[in-house]
């Protein structure tokens, strides 16, 4: 300050020697110079290692749910979901020489219960760095599940849990080609206090392709620490490992989607308070179809119980609790009332059948996601993958 105020002082004074015209060229030329070696610091500081500046970025997702759930005991009570979750980010974005990408993300996902107030909103911070060279993903943070490459099973992800679990607070490693993938994600589920446990899942995943053949691969480990003293509860453990081979045979049909799926799933569950383990297992078939608007996803276990622990810990077993029951088919009838690049809502009819009766479940959802206007040739990913 003190330097442009003996700047205008030595303006004022020059107006006795010089001209008002040469007092003007001298301000203009000493500006030209403060602006060239503006510029020149951006470029030593900034622009040297990037393709260009800095830009600002945004986004907002939005999701409206309906989930009735007509269910009855022993795996399940009946539920109604009304809800709708709001998540803005902002962010900046760089590239650097080599063509990489580097963003740095903060937003928030508010979620509320319609028939409810302030009390019954839950508010989840979003926050991470993302990283993006030639197929490979790293992401560090508090970041959305909507980033993974491929949709977790409902043996490992219940519903419940996509709708208030948005986010995966840890990391995301993944790359892809045209021949597959593979996934690596960290969610530090729990930070341990005196009255939160420690908990964390670690989730493994692949999938290799080769024309219409799909084989993959997908391992789990979900671990459930104690208390901080003096309080304390046992550690337990829940793994599982899953191999699978398909067919995606949609470009040999007229329809627009058709996959199949079958795999093994062999799971272990240990109380190391009691020193106890327990390993069931299990086969999974799996179709997916889809024409125009219409579509159906089939799901059939048969096998153990994979949720044998459950009873002694929910938070142990993140799955749907129908794959308690050792024969069980899920059978989701499902129709596209709109599909876009940006907005995906279609109504479901899911029908759960458990050796004990056929229950149902209906769902109208509605996703909504500002980005996608910008890449208009893919369709926006539903919820649970429709």
């Amino acid at each position: 300050m003190k330097k442009y105020l003996c700047i205008i002082a030595l303006l004022g004074l020059t107006n006795g020697l010089f001209a008002e015209g040469d007092a003007l060229n001298f301000w203009n030329r000493y500006s030209q110079q403060r602006s060239n070696h503006l510029d020149t610091w951006w470029t030593n500081h900034f622009a040297k290692d990037t393709i260009k500046p800095i830009a600002f970025v945004y986004d907002v997702d939005f999701s409206a749910y309906f989930d009735n759930r007509e269910y009855k005991k022993p795996y399940q009570r009946p539920q109604t979901f009304l809800n709708f979750r709001l998540s803005p980010e902002i962010g900046v974005r760089i590239y650097d020489r080599v063509g990489g990408k580097h963003e740095l993300i903060a937003g928030v996902r508010y979620t509320q219960p319609l028939g409810g107030d302030w009390r019954n909103v839950h508010l989840a911070p979003t926050a991470y760095y993302h990283f993006q060279y030639k197929g490979f993903d790293v992401g560090m943070g508090a970041i959305p599940y909507e980033n993974r490459l491929s949709v977790l099973p409902d043996w490992l992800m219940y519903d419940s849990l996509v709708y208030m679990h948005p986010n995966i607070q840890g990391a995301l490693m993944s790359y892809q080609s045209k021949h597959g993938l593979v996934e690596l994600m960290c969610d530090w589920r729990g930070s341990q206090t005196t009255y939160r446990q420690e908990m964390f899942r670690i989730i493994a995943n692949g999938e290799y392709r080769y024309k219409w053949l799909v084989l993959g691969g997908l391992a789990h480990l979900n671990h459930k620490a104690s208390f901080a003293a003096p309080n304390h509860e046992h550690v337990m453990d829940d793994i599982n490992a899953n191999v699978f081979v398909g067919c995606n045979l949609s470009d040999y049909t007229p329809l627009d989607s058709l996959a199949i799926r079958a795999g093994y799933i062999f799971g272990w569950q240990r109380d190391r308070r009691v020193d106890e383990s327990v390993f069931p297992q299990g086969g999974v078939v799996e179709l997916y179809a889809n024409w125009w608007f219409l579509g159906v996803k089939n799901t059939l276990y048969f096998g153990d119980n994979l949720q044998p622990m459950r009873p002694r810990s929910e938070v142990l077993c993140l799955g749907d609790p129908f794959y308690q029951s050792p024969l069980y088919n899920r059978t989701d009838l499902f129709v596209y009332l709109y599909r876009s690049s940006f907005v995906n809502m279609y109504f479901s009819w899911n029908m759960h059948y458990d050796l004990h009766r056929l229950q149902h479940q209906q769902q109208l959802i509605v996703r909504f996601n500002l980005e996608g206007m910008r890449n208009k040739d893919v369709y926006l990913r539903g919820l649970f993958d429709k």
